[in-house]
C-alpha cells in the first residue's frame, strides 16, 4: 500500500513550498572602491588621493581576492598624447592575457561566468611611464575577501627599454605597426618572471631610452635623477624608499649610453651605486650587462662591470656582483628581446640570483 502511494506524496510534495529546492541566487556585484583594504597594491604608486591611487610605471600589479562568478576593474587612464595602456589580467593563476583601455574612464569585465566560489584576480600594468598613468577606481564583484599574503622575498629592477618590456609582445599590434607602446609586455619580462620563479614581489624602476649617463633619442633626464621619483616620465613626486625596501636589485643600464670613456663610465656608475646602496643598505646588487648588446658593447661593458664590482668591494661593499648574460637576445621590435628572449634571460638570471641570495 506505501509503496502506491510514494508517487502521489511525491507529487504534492514538489507543490509545497518545504519541498522545493532551488540554486542560491547570485548576488549584486558591489563596487569596492580603490581604498578597500582588501585590495593589494605592488609597485610605485601615488596615494595622494587613496580613492584614485594612481601609477605610472611598467610592472606595477594589484590582486584582489573576491567571491562570485565574475569581477569587473574600473580604471582611469591619462591617455597622454591620445595613448591607451595595456595591462596583463590573471585569474586565478590560470593563463595571463592581455588588454587595453579604451577611453578616459573605463570598466573591464575581467572575469565572468566562473565556478561560484572564490578567485583571485591580478592586473598589471604592461606599459611604462611615456604612456601615461593609470589610476584604480575600485573592483565590482559580490563580495571581496582578505588577498593571499604577499611574498617575504622582494627584488627591484632597474632599468630601460628592456626592463620595461617593451617590444617584446606582437600578439595584438604586430612589430612595425600601429604604435611604438603596442608590443609592451611587462608582466611577462625578464624581471617579473625572475620574481615569480622565485617566489619574490617586484618593482622595475625602468624607462625606455634611459642611460647612466647619456639617455638616446634627445631625452635630457637618467637614471641618477629619476631614481627616487614615482613619475618617471617628469621626474615627479618623490617615492619614500621605507615602503618597498629589496632583497636585491638588478642595475641593466649602458645600452643607451653604448660604448664610452671607460673611467667616466665607471665614476659615473659607481656614483649611482653609492646612491643605490644609500637606500638599501642590506641589498645584493647585481650588475648586468645588457641582454641586447651587440659583440662590441658586450665587451666593453664586462670590462667596466668588472672594474666597478672591483672597486666598490675594494671601498668595503661586499654585496656588489656582476653577471654577464651569455649572449644577445633580438628577436623582438625594434631588435629588443621577445616574449621568448625574455624567459631564457630569467633563466640565466634566476640561478644566479638564488644562488647569490641562498633562497
Amino acid at each position: 500500500m506505501l509503496q502506491r502511494l510514494l508517487p502521489f506524496l511525491f507529487l504534492v510534495c514538489l507543490t509545497l513550498p518545504a519541498c522545493k529546492t532551488s540554486a542560491p541566487a547570485a548576488q549584486t556585484p558591489v563596487l569596492f572602491e580603490a581604498d578597500h583594504p582588501y585590495i593589494q597594491y605592488t609597485g610605485r604608486i601615488d596615494f595622494s588621493n587613496p580613492k584614485a591611487p594612481r601609477f605610472w610605471t611598467p610592472g606595477v600589479y594589484i590582486t584582489a581576492k573576491f567571491r562570485g562568478t565574475s569581477c569587473q576593474i574600473l580604471l582611469n587612464d591619462e591617455e597622454y598624447g591620445g595613448k591607451h595602456n595595456y595591462l596583463e589580467v590573471i585569474v586565478d593563476n590560470g593563463t595571463p592575457y592581455r588588454i587595453q583601455t579604451t577611453g578616459k574612464s573605463n570598466t573591464i569585465q575581467v572575469a565572468h561566468n566562473l565556478p561560484p566560489g572564490e578567485h583571485t584576480v591580478t592586473l598589471c600594468k604592461n606599459t611604462e611611464s611615456n604612456i601615461g598613468y593609470l589610476e584604480l577606481v575600485g573592483i565590482k564583484a559580490e563580495a571581496l575577501l582578505p588577498p593571499p599574503a604577499k611574498p617575504t622575498r622582494k627584488i627591484e629592477f632597474i632599468g630601460n627599454s628592456i626592463t620595461c618590456g617593451s617590444g617584446a609582445d606582437p600578439s595584438t599590434v604586430p612589430c612595425g605597426q600601429g604604435q611604438w607602446h603596442d608590443q609592451h609586455n611587462a608582466y611577462l619580462a625578464y624581471g617579473p618572471r625572475t620574481a615569480r620563479a622565485l617566489n619574490a614581489q617586484w618593482h622595475l624602476t625602468a624607462f625606455s631610452g634611459i642611460g647612466l649617463m647619456r639617455s638616446c633619442c634627445n631625452m635630457k633626464l637618467v637614471m641618477p635623477q629619476i631614481f627616487d621619483k614615482v613619475n618617471l616620465r617628469e621626474n615627479e613626486i618623490a617615492w619614500n624608499f621605507s615602503q618597498y625596501v629589496p632583497d636585491a636589485v638588478t642595475i641593466c643600464l649602458g645600452q643607451n649610453d653604448g660604448i664610452q670613456d671607460s673611467t667616466l663610465f665607471t665614476r659615473n656608475y659607481l656614483q649611482f651605486l653609492q646612491t643605490v646602496r644609500s637606500k638599501y643598505p642590506q641589498a645584493e646588487i647585481i650588475c648586468l650587462t645588457s641582454p641586447m648588446a651587440d659583440v662590441q658593447l658586450a665587451a666593453s661593458q664586462k670590462n667596466y662591470l668588472t672594474g666597478i664590482v672591483q672597486a666598490a668591494r675594494r671601498a668595503g661593499d661586499a654585496k656588489v656582483h656582476s653577471f654577464f648574460f651569455a649572449r644577445s637576445y633580438t628577436n623582438g621590435c625594434d631588435s629588443h628581446p621577445n616574449l621568448a628572449d625574455h624567459d631564457l634571460i630569467a633563466r640565466e638570471l634566476t640561478p644566479f640570483l638564488k644562488k647569490t641570495l641562498h633562497w
